[in-house]
């Protein structure tokens, strides 16, 4: 007879309701007010409709998030977890230094300013996110996510899994907004970032596990986009 291995444990339902609260739009860190430079991308008709907003965001996932934002997130989760504060002051330090832009500096300490708020008032007995918000100059937008997973109790690739469905679906609406589409466009250009979410994931994990040297924020463009929203003159979203 062949040998049968037990199936993967099952997600507690306490980590699996925290990761879906943590992508969902309605948690109150102002995410849906940022178009991460893609409004400035539709108004210089580099975004100009359906398969335009779906290359566009592929290759953000694969070229921004795959390869700087989510390794830092795992890094700072597993910095986290195991009380390693002089690592998640570097992480915090590399987020804040590689800002291309103000407007995407601003994204980083706004957004992190709020989830560490948030997390004060859902753990208010862990010294944590105490420790978080005495960050300086701000705790950012990564390092708080990292905490955030952290305290979900999720393994780590599932937690990244919904950082990264929490982005694709934020971009997704402020494309259905700024290009614009309409909902049936949206969700066919949600399908695309999900289909390639997996191997992003797994492309940042891998990232993440040899260190601060892998990771990459180089999209010359996109912070070309996003300086110029500064001073477009008419926007739907802060960046």
């Amino acid at each position: 007879m062949p040998r049968v291995r037990d199936p993967r444990p099952a997600l507690p339902p306490s980590a699996l309701l925290r990761l879906i609260w943590l992508a969902s739009p309605a948690l109150p860190v102002g995410g849906f007010s940022y178009s991460e430079g893609l409004e400035a991308a539709v108004e210089h008709g580099r975004v100009d409709g359906e398969a335009a907003a779906r290359q566009w965001l592929l290759d953000q996932m694969r070229l921004q998030q795959a390869r700087g934002e989510w390794p830092l997130v795992a890094s700072a989760a597993r910095a986290w977890a195991r009380g390693d504060l002089t690592a998640v002051a570097e992480a915090n330090r590399w987020v804040l230094s590689t800002r291309e832009t103000a407007e995407l500096r601003q994204q980083a300490e706004q957004m992190g300013r709020s989830l560490a708020d948030w997390l004060r008032q859902r753990w208010p007995d862990d010294p944590r996110p105490a420790r978080l918000a005495a960050l300086g100059p701000a705790p950012a937008w990564g390092t708080s996510l990292g905490l955030a997973l952290a305290l979900s109790g999720a393994p780590l690739r599932e937690a990244l899994m919904a950082v990264g469905f929490g982005w694709a679906e934020n971009m997704v609406q402020a494309a259905v907004k700024a290009v614009p589409l309409g909902q049936a466009g949206g969700q066919r250009l949600l399908d695309a970032l999900v289909d390639a979410l997996p191997a992003a994931v797994d492309e940042a994990l891998d990232r993440a596990r040899h260190g601060e040297a892998q990771r990459i924020n180089f999209s010359p463009m996109l912070a070309v986009l996003s300086a110029r929203h500064e001073a477009q003159y008419s926007r739907l979203f802060r960046s």
